[in-house]
């Protein structure tokens, strides 16, 4: 291999992070041709893993990796949120024991690429198009090796976690999970209850951090919460009412 070739594919492969993913439509923008690209997959620098993504040959790339680029370099509108965002903060010990599941939250008319979704990352990968929230707010970043990712903040994750109730999550669930948030910070749950769409979301939170006891609801303002009107059940039979929040919950929540 000539020295200019030498040099062109060091650059590449230092490009980007380790244990990340290489995107062809990323290379191409920054120089390297499509048939170039067939050259280092042909003499085994780069590895194919999917229609448009390849990653360093040898290199073990995860889920992050992956969730990384589709940030980073496609500069897709999406990150890892509700239970998932919740468990890499160690907020949540005991979710999925059987079956390993990301919750991925997109833009509502975003999508994620066939070769993310396609490839086995050991997870099941569930995405969630919507825009109940900005997408651009109550995100935080996490280190992870030797990149970072954007994930949902506690705050923001538990409203996410609500907002797959009951068809994913059970309130009960959801409850035990929040009712360990006695640090969540009080200007960011305000912010984002302001900017959340969803009444059911602001309705159950609400209530459940107020079953909770949570010394932080004291400095929230809920009179500039918009609850919207009418009654919400999540129950079909034998629920109890709340008459606070015009919500209809489980017994054993109530209890």
């Amino acid at each position: 291999m000539s020295t200019k070739k030498g040099i062109k594919i060091n650059q590449l492969l230092q490009s980007q992070p380790s244990g990340t993913v290489f995107l062809s439509s990323w290379l191409v923008d920054h120089g390297y041709s499509h048939d170039l690209l067939k050259r280092y997959r042909s003499s085994n620098w780069l590895t194919s893993i999917g229609s448009g993504a390849m990653i360093r040959t040898g290199d073990k790339v995860g889920y992050e990796g992956a969730l990384y680029s589709l940030q980073q370099l496609a500069g897709l509108s999406v990150h890892l949120g509700g239970k998932s965002a919740l468990t890499v903060q160690g907020r949540a010990h005991y979710l999925d024991l059987n079956v390993q599941r990301l919750y991925l939250f997109c833009e509502k008319h975003g999508t994620l690429p066939s070769w993310f979704m396609t490839y086995d990352w050991g997870y099941k990968i569930r995405a969630v198009y919507t825009s109940f929230l900005p997408y651009n707010v109550g995100l935080i970043s996490i280190p992870h090796k030797t990149f970072t990712l954007k994930v949902a903040s506690p705050e923001r994750a538990i409203l996410e976690c609500l907002y797959l109730t009951p068809k994913v999550h059970s309130l009960i669930e959801c409850y035990e999970v929040l009712e360990g948030m006695n640090n969540l910070r009080p200007k960011q749950v305000q912010f984002l209850l302001e900017k959340c769409t969803s009444v059911k979301v602001k309705r159950l939170f609400l209530y459940m951090a107020e079953k909770a006891n949570h010394r932080w609801l004291d400095y929230v303002d809920t009179d500039r919460i918009d609850l919207g009107s009418g009654k919400r059940a999540f129950v079909k039979e034998g629920g109890v009412y709340n008459s606070r929040y015009k919500i209809t919950v489980p017994k054993e929540l109530e209890a």
